[in-house]
């Protein structure tokens, strides 16, 4: 973590999770948890309970790294986002490759 960044509270499924952000990237990251949020609430309806939070998380990825990839395709400025994402889920400590 950056001298700069600063602790946010997300809230997924009902469970808040602590994220190290710049103070100006916290608009983004608030609204990227909220669609995260969305998707795996829409996940678990579907599927009832019989669906476990992890099953939930991998089928919201999936979707969301296939949407990814379409847009790569048709954008190859998505790759900086992209290789920006990368960098920001990596544990500390671990480059991204």
């Amino acid at each position: 973590m950056s001298l700069d960044s600063k602790r946010v509270t997300v809230r997924i499924l009902d469970k808040e999770y602590q994220v190290a952000c710049q103070p100006d990237e916290k608009p983004a990251l608030l609204s990227a948890a909220h669609e995260l949020d969305q998707r795996m609430r829409q996940v678990r309806n579907a599927g009832g309970s019989a669906l476990g939070l992890d099953r939930i998380a991998v089928m919201v990825a999936l979707n969301l790294c296939h949407e990814l990839q379409q847009e790569r395709s048709r954008s190859p400025h998505l790759k900086t986002l992209a290789d920006k994402l990368d960098q920001a889920l990596a544990p500390q400590g671990t480059p991204s490759p």
